[in-house]
């Protein structure tokens, strides 16, 4: 997982969705996610790349999950998935963003958006 924090802003509805976030983009971290983990607060969040699906096994929390296609564009979006359960399968899904619960909503993010990943390369 990076050290560095990273951002990520909605381009096309003009908000931020993490402003304090992680990416795991190397194996070991992109199996854990955030498995283990505090749950999330606002401005954190977890990319995930390269990543098709999450599930949310052995976490204590609900969480939101962005995903997002090579072309920044958001494919899919699955709100407050609970604990125990398979997100969805997106075609085209490089990679996601997993976020607190409420978080795709209360920054208007829908399908079709525009993301901007900064502080990484995806």
């Amino acid at each position: 997982m990076t050290k560095a924090p990273i951002a990520v802003h909605n381009a096309t509805r003009g908000t931020t969705l993490v402003s304090d976030g992680r990416v795991a983009n190397w194996f070991w971290p992109r199996l854990r996610g955030l498995i283990g983990r505090a749950p999330l607060t606002p401005g954190q969040g977890l990319v995930i790349v390269p990543c098709h699906s999450i599930h949310t096994h052995f976490m204590g929390f609900a969480i939101d999950v962005v995903y997002v296609n090579r072309a920044q564009e958001v494919v899919g979006i699955d709100a407050a998935i609970a604990p125990w359960h398979f997100g969805g399968h997106y075609r085209g899904t490089r990679y996601v963003v997993e976020l607190p619960p409420g978080t795709a909503q209360a920054t208007s993010t829908q399908v079709g958006d525009s993301l901007c990943v900064e502080g990484c390369r995806t």
